[in-house]
């Protein structure tokens, strides 16, 4: 597998990279040589996305709204309800072959949280799992529990789609226009929220894919 930086993209011609990406890995299972994986990164400009089993009612603005705080929204194929992109945040997209890896997508999407929960550590962020949600949380299972980073994937084929999105310097005003993740009872934070500084984007990177190596 090869490690891309798209860097500031729009969401709509990512995912449409994506999906095209994805088709390739699939035509080319059974054929080494022709191995198309890959782990992206990337950048969004503001948007809002919900997932295939997400409630239209936690995006809590209209059309008009959107447009005048320069963000657009999309319904998606991926798992989850919905969250939100922006400057400021990781995004990483996986489009690997789960059957090669010999893993499940409980399994897989256990490694992502896995691999955001240790890199968050290297920058003396203690962040956790929470029952019964996907994601990264700091104080999970607490009142003050927040969100640091959403998951929601897509596996067609057992081909992967869609990934994480890690808030690193991320304007949190944004989530205040859902219900993010579906949660009316939680809050959401960043790097930059938690330790009070600015996170470095590329080191950042550097050590998930650090991470991304040693698992895989």
């Amino acid at each position: 597998m090869k490690f891309v930086d798209w860097g500031m993209i729009d969401y709509k011609e990512a995912w449409d990279k994506q999906r095209f990406i994805a088709e390739k890995i699939i035509a080319a299972k059974g054929r080494p040589e022709q191995d198309e994986q890959q782990i992206i990164f990337c950048e969004h400009p503001h948007v809002y996305t919900l997932g295939r089993n997400g409630k239209a009612h936690n995006l809590l603005i209209n059309n008009d709204f959107l447009e005048r705080i320069n963000a657009r929204y999309y319904q998606v194929d991926r798992g989850g309800d919905i969250t939100y992109h922006g400057p400021g945040q990781i995004v990483c997209y996986p489009l690997l072959d789960l059957e090669r890896l010999y893993y499940g997508l409980k399994h897989y999407i256990f490694t992502l949280e896995e691999i955001v929960i240790k890199t968050l550590r290297h920058f003396d962020i203690k962040a956790q799992r929470l029952a019964g949600a996907t994601g990264v949380w700091i104080d999970a299972g607490k009142p003050t529990a927040r969100k640091i980073c959403a998951i929601g994937v897509r596996a067609s084929h057992f081909v992967t789609m869609h990934g994480f999105a890690l808030n690193v310097n991320t304007g949190l005003d944004y989530y205040l226009h859902i219900n993010p993740c579906g949660f009316t009872d939680k809050g959401v934070t960043s790097m930059q929220h938690e330790t009070g500084k600015p996170g470095d984007m590329a080191a950042i990177k550097a050590q998930l894919r650090r991470y991304f190596e040693a698992t895989w």
